[in-house]
């Protein structure tokens, strides 16, 4: 039975939602990628290398729906720049394949990195075709870090998360103790996404009230992560978010946080004195470092080493923990100790620099780090640019560029102290192809001739 208002089409002013469906279903794989963070992994697999996590499945799923696309015609115009920035990390990455000592070892270490840097921002870029499309994707990172905050707020109020000083308290979401910065990564993308559209000239007031909140709430989490690295990737880029939104709205944005944290750690006591104790240790890294500090910095001067002996081509993909003894000294530990939120004890082997640059700078030598490092140089200078343009085609989805130079600005400084690893690696993908999206501005929006026409 079915009801029908007199003078009235069934179904009239109510959403088309098979007009939307048909209309944005390529994004569903994109945000599948984002959103299937939330589900937790079976202790082992968020560090366990080779492992294929339901966020990845749907990042290849992503990257054949925009090739399926791309055959017909239906994806955005890629500009001779945009092809040259996406494309040409593959060259690195195969010369840097080619020439390790074993190939075949080196192997899975190109197909990740080209997931990661080449194919999922590829097809962000030419998927998405609006700024409403961009919006639906930034907002399923909000979501994420929402979800992933309460799991880890949770966390420290009931004692479940992972162990710190001794203690069961560190917030790490659903990623577990093998992976601590998981939940502070994502955490900050949804801070910083939050941000920008509560800055964002334009935005409607309900949004922006909202995103003020979201901001606010998920300073908690993050700030119970206990990550050094992160709060200072977020605090840089809210820093340019506020600046390129402008002065005065900064000021206000800045004295909120500052008062929401006064709260927090001053009257309610969140983590204050571990936490003021993990602040001080950010200015104690080169005169009393503790032994993870150690650890970088040696692991640090082993990549260095590395790239001298083979400074155009690198020891080759995968090859870091190969040689890492051979160009490691003494004060190196064996590993990091991790343990809680529902995992016994484990030692977590070293097997990177932590330190994105080096390890590209390592293992693909010049050649790997001017293809990656430099394409990233480009869309970030290119991305300011845009924002500051008088355009105003660009002026009136200025939300759209803060978002965008945000978390390029947030990844590219976390990647000074971090790398790759981890299930929230994919993120990374989708991030580099957010912002070259709004980098490169004058081919989002612009569909081929055949698949303009087809519509």
């Amino acid at each position: 039975m079915s009801f029908a208002v007199p003078g009235r089409a069934p179904g009239a002013g109510l959403p088309d939602l098979r007009g939307l469906l048909h209309r944005h279903w390529p994004l569903l794989p994109l945000a599948a990628t984002v959103l299937l963070l939330v589900a937790p992994l079976p202790a082992g697999d968020a560090t366990a290398s080779g492992k294929v996590t339901p966020a990845d499945a749907a990042s290849l799923l992503l990257v054949a729906v925009c090739a399926v696309r791309a055959l017909r015609g239906e994806v955005n115009r890629l500009s001779p720049l945009g092809a040259l920035v996406l494309g040409l990390p593959a060259v690195g990455l195969a010369v840097a394949t080619v020439t390790a000592g074993d190939p075949y070892a080196a192997l899975p270490g190109f197909v990740r990195y080209l997931q990661v840097f080449v194919l999922v921002p590829a097809a962000v870029v030419l998927l998405v075709r609006d700024a409403r499309e961009f919006r639906l994707a930034a907002g399923c990172f909000v979501v994420l870090a929402l979800v992933q905050g309460a799991v880890g707020v949770f966390q420290y109020a009931t004692h479940t998360g992972a162990s710190y000083q001794g203690e069961d308290i560190r917030a790490v979401g659903t990623f577990g103790p093998g992976d601590v910065m998981g939940m502070a990564t994502v955490v900050a993308y949804g801070l910083v996404i939050a941000t920008a559209l509560a800055l964002a000239p334009g935005t409607r007031q309900r949004t922006r009230r909202a995103a003020a909140a979201a901001a606010l709430l998920l300073v908690v989490p993050l700030v119970l992560s206990f990550s050094r690295g992160a709060w200072i990737a977020t605090f840089g880029a809210a820093l340019v978010v506020m600046v390129l939104a402008g002065i005065r709205r900064a000021l206000k944005v800045l004295a909120a946080l500052t008062a929401a944290g006064v709260v927090l750690v001053g009257g309610f006591g969140v983590g204050s004195e571990m936490m003021a104790e993990r602040l001080t240790s950010i200015t104690q890294v080169s005169s009393a470092p503790d032994q993870s500090v150690t650890d970088r910095y040696t692991m640090w001067a082993a990549a260095s080493s590395m790239w001298q002996e083979r400074p155009a081509a690198g020891v080759g993909l995968k090859g870091f923990p190969a040689h890492r003894d051979g160009h490691s000294s003494l004060g190196l530990s064996s590993g990091s100790d991790t343990a809680g939120a529902g995992q016994g004890y484990v030692r977590q082997p070293l097997l990177s620099p932590h330190n994105m640059y080096l390890l590209i700078l390592s293992e693909q030598g010049l050649i790997g780090l001017t293809a990656l490092a430099g394409g990233w140089a480009v869309l970030l200078v290119a991305g300011i640019r845009r924002v500051a343009a008088p355009d105003p085609a660009a002026r009136r989805i200025r939300d759209c560029g803060l978002i965008a130079i945000g978390l390029f600005v947030w990844q590219t400084t976390d990647f000074l102290y971090a790398d790759i690893g981890g299930p929230s690696t994919v993120l990374t993908g989708v991030i580099i192809g957010l912002a070259a999206w709004w980098a490169l501005g004058a081919a989002p929006g612009a569909m081929s001739r055949a698949g303009a026409a087809g519509r």
